[in-house]
């Protein structure tokens, strides 16, 4: 068995460290607290998960996901799934009251928004359940829903899988939702739900190329004999 995901962690714009062009992340969370005995905390995520760079924006930007696979000292392969979204903040600096301004009038401050990123480690290769996982969490946090984020990330890192076998897994975060995990036959073959058929039409093809090819130039070499 083993585990679904070794760490939780979320990293948020850092806005002490600015004056630059590109700002920095930071930790703002991470589950567990305490390094794992068998898998190192990923030093340097903050940099993976925003490989753009850390910027702020004037606009709400769509939520976007990418798995990034990291290698440590041991040949490990470490896959980090991230989710980065956007959150609104107010920049009081954005606009001030000149002296030719009514004393009545309104502070208007501007809005910015700044990324935030779920990121989800795992020695698992499961991108998609890896996707739904952190898209729910997601939505219970920007939803306000009547769901605890402590008991989904617990139920999230408690969970233990098969490492192969081709059996399968299901499992819930405590949301009502349903997740199901289906392993590999082998722990070097990857389950990848893409059907094998178009391949195998596309070797047809290419097998059919080669034998033609061969028959043709026994007929030319018979032919010249005679």
């Amino acid at each position: 068995m083993a585990r679904l995901a070794d760490y939780f962690i979320v990293v948020g714009y850092d806005h002490e460290k600015t004056g630059s062009a590109d700002g920095l992340g930071k930790i703002i969370q991470r589950f567990p607290l305490k390094d794992l005995d068998d898998t190192p905390f990923p030093q340097g995520i903050e940099l993976f998960c925003q490989p753009g760079g850390w910027h702020l924006s004037r606009e709400r930007k769509q939520p976007t996901f990418f798995v990034v696979v990291l290698t440590d000292i041991n040949s490990e392969r470490h896959y980090c799934s991230c989710l980065t979204f956007y959150e609104a903040e107010i920049n009081l600096q954005g606009s001030r009251v000149t002296e030719g301004e009514q004393e009545s009038a309104l502070i208007q401050p501007a809005e910015v928004f700044a990324p935030k990123s779920l990121v989800l480690v795992s020695r698992l290769d499961y991108p998609e359940i890896f996707r739904a996982c952190l898209g729910l969490v997601y939505t219970v946090y920007v939803d306000n829903l009547n769901v605890s984020l402590e008991t989904l990330i617990a139920n999230l890192c408690s969970c233990f899988v098969p490492a192969a076998g081709g059996s399968q897994k299901l499992f819930s975060l405590g949301a009502g939702d349903r997740q199901l995990i289906q392993t590999p036959l082998h722990d070097s073959l990857p389950v990848t739900g893409t059907s094998v058929a178009l391949l195998f039409q596309q070797l047809g093809k290419l097998v059919f190329f080669i034998v033609t090819h061969f028959f043709r130039k026994r007929l030319d070499k018979c032919s010249d004999y005679l």
